[in-house]
């Protein structure tokens, strides 16, 4: 599996490297140009997990648990584009944290995850406001759940972790501004996975901004990020089936 990852991730960085210098091929008769957009996201998380032969955990954060746990999420996104072609770069890092609903033999516990995803993407426009893509994702999680179990032989503290490594193929869709406007907006969904990596994955994200100059721009909005991911068996099961969810703000500087 090991092997595997790596020629892909080879493979794409090769990708990356060939895309940007064809890029560069284009930039001095203006045909392309490029955004550069740090972000940020204040997750919460909702869903189940499970880690070895722990009983399954189930989260359900409300808002307002955003503000207690205050787990934040750095996100890194880049863009190469024309107007008929694009080619995207987002890296994201999230450090999760929820406490587990009681029920059946737990009595207390918490969830720690902690994930990492790079994604490239490829798209077409064709229309002024309507863009059409495929692309990859790997995502690295790590996972760790503390639970305090209430079983009739007595009150047990068990912890258990595991880390889990996967691809997912993913088709997109994007509804955005044209080209040059000030007013920006953007409303993209995304399909995935389909049993090469994640069961099922899926993400929708929604962004209102504004272009203040020809560099800077700024722009908010909400994103969620659901994966339904399983592997192994017994003290080595790994089961992720969370959706991931949370305002975020961009800050773009166009190049």
């Amino acid at each position: 599996m090991y092997t595997q990852l790596s020629r892909l991730i080879c493979l794409m960085i090769l990708f990356c490297l060939i895309a940007t210098s064809s890029s560069a091929q284009y930039t001095s008769d203006k045909t392309w140009n490029f955004l550069i957009e740090p972000y940020l996201m204040l997750p919460y998380m909702n869903g189940d997990t499970g880690v070895g032969n722990l009983p399954d955990i189930t989260v359900n954060a409300d808002p307002g648990d955003i503000f207690s746990h205050l787990q934040m999420a750095a996100m890194l996104y880049g863009e190469a584009y024309t107007e008929d072609w694009a080619i995207g770069n987002d890296i994201i890092y999230m450090n999760l944290k929820q406490d587990a609903e009681r029920g059946g033999d737990i009595a207390d516990g918490s969830l720690h995850a902690k994930q990492f995803a790079w994604e490239i993407s490829g798209f077409r426009r064709l229309l002024p406001w309507l863009d059409v893509g495929v692309g990859g994702r790997i995502n690295t999680l790590s996972a760790g759940a503390r639970l305090t179990i209430d079983a009739p032989n007595g009150v047990s503290v068990r912890n258990k972790s595991s880390q889990a490594t996967w691809f997912d193929p993913i088709i997109i869709a994007r509804i955005k501004n044209p080209s040059g406007d000030k007013l920006l907006y953007q409303f993209r969904g995304d399909i995935g996975g389909f049993g090469v990596g994640s069961d099922f994955a899926w993400q929708i994200q929604a962004y209102v901004g504004y272009r203040f100059s020809q560099l800077f721009q700024l722009s908010g909005g909400y994103r969620i990020i659901s994966m339904d991911y399983s592997k192994g068996s017994g003290e080595n099961r790994f089961m992720y089936d969370v959706n991931t969810s949370g305002p975020v703000i961009r800050l773009g500087f166009n190049l």
